[in-house]
């Protein structure tokens, strides 16, 4: 039934279609059924206040939409009800865009229809040259009968709208793809190479659109299409001469078009002032190429659906690496700067030495020092104090000495101004390597979850995906079955990325089907706290942080072995650490024996890994490596759960995103807060009033207070020792935030030092808050561009519009408002370190 109707004034004035007002009627309530914190008689009296005369489907659709998520801040609810009310639209155009006349179905409908509708949608997108024809070959009657029609109601509004504009297939702009289509468009593009595929498919469909677990964006996009790039992350070296460096270029810009995140090792590219034996002159240095390398990044933004990233990581011996501190500041010599590209200290376990001895520290150029770029642990020591040798006998001619501490200093005040390069460890992330036998991890990626061995004939790959873990969880605890199926088949999905992959460089193929990496992470850690009722800055949560991890490692693990039992071992098994039976728990020795017993890290576990060590002995792994923690913004958004390992940025506000503005409200907050008789409008101005935080509103209960502490109010050092006891069980690393609200340069000195010592391999972002802060006003009408209904919403009259989030994860820094004390002669200036509001960076997953 369509809605373009002549418009009448209803009682109160207003314009309203009358011949379609069932049809409206039914429609929001339909969307607010089963939401008891939904009044669909509110919803139409706001809706109704847009109506006016010859009001067209898409203006109506769009006024239902507007209204419904005008209200989520005063009830969570809503951003249900907004999601069904944008799904009601998708439908229509779907299934008319299929069907090829008009046509339009209500929630109750979908379970009947989506049958039919699959094989339409599949016979559709084969026809527009989008979907793979193999899909056509699938018994899509008894796939189609397996849809859930009922989950598409599981959606947020920030989840829904997300996958709209940037995942759901379209023809020229007019979406034919719904959620349930979607999930088993990628389950069936995983299970291509299966042998009993039709049931493969289902069992992954059944993971994904339950939201159990899910595939990485690149492999939601394009699993199934006719360019099936599903891979995350791709490391790489850059060579030292201009061949390699440009042939490094135009592989990011390969890698990039299917929406792929780069890390890049610029280490081995001479520095500033080196010898050029074919010109006979100097280098100007790896700076001028990181440009490059930026600008390339921007002009290839992976089809307008997500930005292109690069992170460029550099040793901290490169003669370069003072230069490159600078890259990200906002004065100077614009020639010499990447605004736009992330960038990462690759830093060696003896430079962290020097600092804590207080000795100094030598620059090199990598011309002059070959092997120090394939070294580490004791050999790099020993090499490197050799080159210092020789530099002091005047055999190396490019070389600069500097205080290790001054040296460190500036690292991290760079880190708090422009928060880069971060900072990330060289002697762990190969001293616990299962690869070691195989090559050098040079770098991690784009978000610092990756460290896989590269070289300049092999791009490593990472396949990605996460659990959610707080579908795993219940009162009494974790779900150790559920967890385990989930564990299973997600490791069986990602396996299977690496073989029908579409790869855009041979590099990248010969690296993936030779060691055949995943990198299975978690996100909704925070939710799992809220429903556990465990604060995050309790000790409670370093143990489940330990605990949790443990039982996804050892899942994990034995899932690879079952796969090699059934397949066959990765190609360079033979000499890694699995075939010697050292597990990532064991490998914790090899980290600790190089620091001579320096390493501070709880051991402990809970499991029979004894009987695991066993069996992959016996029966090898199917990848090299099994498991990391990516940062989940965008997949944490379609699954409405929160961001990776991450603590709740803050109980109420406004998040920024490609799709738009969109008002976040805690669902566990409000239900306590309303279980105790708090929640109301006076809440919602206070939360407003203290940037979503609890902590200043007297009327809270101190328990609830300390449930729901927001990011900066959690001791960061908390965070460092749950990422401590996770580490401990993961073969790759994590993308680690850190938060902290009144930053100094003895806080962050101490912090750092502390990651270090506990064994971790990475760290991303340092956030902190700004030092000032915005006018307060509604958030109400602020929620976002709706771009799936072609409209931007107008100011509510008389309301200032409400300021919204930066889109950007790392903004350049404004003025400084003041510098924090000096202490130990370091100087930082406040609420410049990535100072942002919504600190989800969505480039990964």
């Amino acid at each position: 039934m369509t809605l373009d109707v002549q418009a009448v004034p209803d009682a109160a004035g207003t314009a309203a279609p009358p011949a379609a007002a069932d049809r409206i009627e039914s429609v929001v309530a339909e969307a607010c059924a089963r939401l008891p914190g939904a009044s669909a008689e509110r919803v139409l009296a706001e809706a109704r206040r847009g109506f006016y005369p010859d009001i067209s489907d898409g203006e109506v659709e769009l006024a239902l939409v507007m209204a419904a998520r005008s209200f989520v801040e005063a009830d969570p609810d809503y951003s249900f009800a907004a999601a069904r009310l944008l799904l009601d639209k998708l439908r229509r155009e779907a299934l008319t865009h299929v069907a090829g006349v008009p046509d339009a179905a209500g929630q109750s409908e979908m379970a009947e229809r989506y049958g039919c509708y699959l094989a339409d949608y599949v016979r559709k997108g084969i026809a527009l040259g989008q979907l793979d024809p193999e899909l056509a070959r699938f018994d899509l009657e008894r796939l189609g009968s397996a849809l859930h029609a009922d989950r598409d109601e599981q959606f947020t509004f920030l989840g829904l709208q997300t996958l709209y504009d940037r995942y759901f297939l379209h023809d020229d702009g007019v979406r034919y793809e719904l959620p349930q289509a979607f999930f088993m468009r990628v389950a069936m593009g995983l299970a291509l190479n299966e042998d009993d595929r039709d049931t493969r498919a289902i069992e992954f469909y059944e993971l994904l659109s339950s939201f159990d677990f899910m595939a990485s964006t690149p492999t939601l996009f394009n699993a199934g299409t006719v360019r099936a790039q599903l891979s995350s992350c791709f490391l790489t070296t850059v060579g030292d001469d201009l061949g390699a460096i440009f042939h490094g270029i135009s592989n990011n810009a390969k890698l990039s078009k299917y929406s792929g995140g780069l890390g890049n090792d610029w280490t081995p590219v001479r520095g500033l002032g080196a010898h050029i034996r074919g010109t006979n002159g100097k280098s100007q240095g790896v700076v001028p190429f990181l440009k490059i390398a930026n600008d390339t990044a921007v002009a290839v933004n992976q089809g307008g659906r997500r930005k292109g990233a690069v992170c460029a990581y550099l040793e901290t011996w490169h003669i370069d690496v003072e230069e490159f501190l600078d890259l990200r500041k906002n004065t100077g010599d614009d020639r010499r700067r990447t605004h736009d590209m992330n960038t990462a200290n690759w830093v060696p376990d003896l430079f962290m030495r020097r600092v804590e001895e207080g000795g100094e520290w030598t620059l090199f150029s990598p011309d002059e020092v070959p092997d120090l770029h394939d070294s580490y642990g004791p050999a790099f020591n020993e090499a490197y104090e050799r080159y210092e040798a020789d530099a002091d006998a005047g055999r190396i001619r490019v070389f600069k000495r500097v205080p290790a501490v001054d040296l460190w200093r500036r690292m991290l005040t760079m880190l708090f101004e422009t928060g880069h390069p971060w900072i990330t460890f060289k002697d762990p992330s190969n001293l616990r390597s299962p690869q070691q036998h195989a090559g050098v991890v040079h770098s991690s990626n784009l978000c610092t979850e990756i460290t896989l061995n590269t070289g300049e004939d092999e791009v490593a790959v990472c396949n990605l995906g996460s659990v959610n873990l707080a579908r795993h969880v219940g009162p009494d605890g974790i779900d150790r079955e559920h967890l385990r199926r989930t564990v299973r088949t997600a490791v069986r999905m990602l396996d299977n990325v690496i073989d029908v992959n579409f790869y855009t460089i041979p590099e990248a193929e010969r690296a993936n089907m030779r060691h055949r990496p995943v990198g299975l992470g978690l996100m909704g850690f925070q939710d799992a706290l809220f429903r556990l009722r465990l604060p995050f800055a309790s000790q409670g949560t370093v143990d489940f942080a330990d605990h949790s991890m443990e039982l996804i490692s050892y899942h994990a693990i034995e899932a690879s072995s079952e796969l090699a039992e059934e397949r066959g071992s990765y190609e360079s098994f033979d000499g890694s650490l699995w075939s010697r039976g050292v597990l990532p728990l064991d490998s914790l020795n090899l980290l600790d024996q190089a620091r001579d017993g320096g390493l501070d890290v709880d051991r402990s576990s809970t499991l029979d890994w004894d009987t695991l060590r066993a069996r992959v002995r016996e029966h090898g792994m199917r990848n090299s490596n099994v498991m990391a923690i990516a940062p989940t913004a965008t997949i944490a958004n379609i699954t409405g759960v929160s961001q990776s390992i991450e603590p709740v940025y803050r109980n109420l506000f406004v998040k920024s995103n490609m799709s738009g503005d969109f008002t976040v409200v805690n669902e566990y907050l409000v239900r306590d807060l309303r279980e105790r008789g708090l929640w109301d409008e006076e809440m919602v101005t206070e939360l407003k009033l203290h940037d979503g935080s609890l902590g200043g509103i007297e009327r809270v209960p101190d328990d609830l207070k300390a449930l729901y502490a927001t990011a900066f109010e959690i001791d960061p050092n908390r965070l460092v020792d749950a990422a401590a006891r996770r580490q401990k069980w993961i073969d790759q690393a994590q993308s680690l935030n850190l938060y902290m609200a009144g930053p100094s340069g003895r806080k962050l000195d101490e912090l750092y030092r502390r990651a270090w010592r506990s064994g971790l391999k990475t760290t991303y972002y340092l956030r902190s808050q700004s030092a000032t802060h915005v006018e307060k006003s509604t958030i109400k009408g602020t929620d976002g561009r709706l771009n799936a209904v072609s409209a931007t919403p107008a100011p509510t009259p008389g309301a200032a519009p409400s300021p919204s989030p930066s889109p950007s994860p790392s903004p350049s820094p404004g003025p400084s408002a003041g510098a924090a004390p000096a202490e130990d002669g370091f100087e930082v200036d406040e609420g410049q370190a990535c100072s942002i509001e919504d600190p989800e960076c969505e480039a990964c997953q």
